[in-house]
């Protein structure tokens, strides 16, 4: 493990290699289609037809023979979406059609309503169609293609995917229960104004929502004042329900940061207790036999961060997921600089109309207002104090 200038700070890789080594994928379960969004796939999907399974129309118009376009047409029918046609269609013919109809046989494109001229029956085109306008059989899909691939998060466009080939019994992985526990004298719930030194608790609710967003089951034990008894029962009961445990608050070196001591008097193995990012060194991951538990910081966009580059590859990895960074390369809008480089950097920032990395203004690991306007998460290697207007940085969509 990679520890930096003889402290307990070990890199950002190097972290998350540890937490992988603990990171178990659940077993499958087939559930209904309509509870399957944010799911992840635990077997490959095929198509069980061609689609589109017949020639269709691509929109409302008319029907004919391309060596026809230029004489008078006759209208021998009008062909509604899901209906047959009841004609073939012969020289000097059309039928009206609406779009995703079937195309009748003899015809081989489809004008497009304004591009014709339409007199008792008949019609003339004026113009030479630039494309068939037709949909053809199985143009997309053929039957038996694999659509979607295990470790799919499911999102809308696979659910309708899905819909589509049939599979209204999707087998996806157990979703894990992931306890969450805020620590701190000083937070208080949202609905209460805070006074006397208190704040709200953003980052319990952000940490929710984000677990939520991944595909977790959650399971809030509320906030816990900075008491060992207290700490200690609170995580005691957790691990009762889950094996999985993420705490906010009480992971730094403050005479109140508690965590680590508790987890410690109940028996876990601390791997390590800071990471070299910024913000959020203050990382504590600890672990006993199958019980694991993540220490973040109480600060909202500290915890974001350590959130996304830390615990999220972990719960990629247990719900089956393909480990995926989505990180992008964008040039920089701007000069940026800053004074200290021993820790890897992730500061917020827009893109730009140009698709340049403009950042943010940033006042640090409190500065949740910052994560609001931002488009993305950009960060600076160890090492590096200034990234030039023009060089390639690591964006992290949001």
């Amino acid at each position: 493990m990679d520890v930096i200038k003889n402290r307990k700070m070990i890199k950002l890789e190097d972290a998350v290699v540890n937490i992988l080594k603990f990171a178990r994928t659940g077993e499958g379960e087939r559930i209904n289609l309509d509870s399957a969004l944010y799911r992840v796939l635990a077997e490959d999907v095929f198509s069980d037809m061609d689609m589109p399974p017949f020639n269709k129309s691509a929109m409302d118009g008319f029907a004919c023979r391309i060596d026809d376009i230029d004489r008078e047409l006759e209208i021998i029918e009008t062909i509604p979406a899901g209906k047959n046609p009841q004609n073939i269609i012969g020289p000097g013919q059309c039928a009206k059609i609406m779009t995703g109809a079937p195309v009748p046989k003899g015809a081989d494109c489809v004008i497009m309503i304004e591009d014709a001229e339409v007199t008792d029956g008949k019609i003339k085109i004026p113009h030479q169609p630039d494309k068939s306008n037709i949909c053809y059989l199985g143009e997309d899909i053929t039957k038996g293609d694999l659509v979607l691939q295990k470790g799919t998060q499911l999102m809308p466009q696979h659910i309708s995917m899905m819909a589509a080939t049939g599979q209204i019994k999707p087998m996806v992985y157990q979703q894990p229960l992931i306890s969450v526990m805020v620590s701190g004298d000083e937070i208080v719930e949202p609905h209460i104004k805070p006074e006397n030194s208190k704040i709200r608790n953003s980052s319990g609710y952000q940490l929710l929502s984000q677990l939520i967003w991944s595909g977790c089951k959650v399971d809030y034990k509320g906030i816990v004042p900075d008491r060992m008894d207290e700490l200690e029962h609170t995580i005691k009961f957790s691990f009762e329900e889950s094996r999985i445990l993420i705490i906010t608050g009480g992971a730094s070196k403050g005479d109140y940061d508690l965590v680590p001591d508790v987890m410690h008097q109940l028996g876990f193995r601390t791997h390590f207790k800071e990471v070299a990012i910024q913000p959020g060194k203050p990382f504590n991951f600890s672990t006993r036999k199958n019980l694991v538990c993540f220490g973040l910081s109480g600060n909202p966009v500290s915890s974001f961060v350590q959130f996304e580059i830390l615990v999220r590859p972990y719960l990629q990895s247990i719900l089956g997921m393909n480990i995926s960074h989505s990180q992008l390369k964008i040039p920089m809008g701007e000069k940026f600089s800053r004074k200290k480089a021993e820790r890897e950097y992730f500061f917020p920032v827009g893109i730009s109309e140009d698709s340049l990395a403009i950042p943010l203004e940033f006042h640090g690991s409190a500065h949740m207002n910052a994560l609001t306007k931002a488009d993305g998460i950009a960060s600076m290697p160890i090492g590096k104090t200034q990234l030039e207007k023009g060089e390639l940085v690591h964006v992290r969509p949001l």
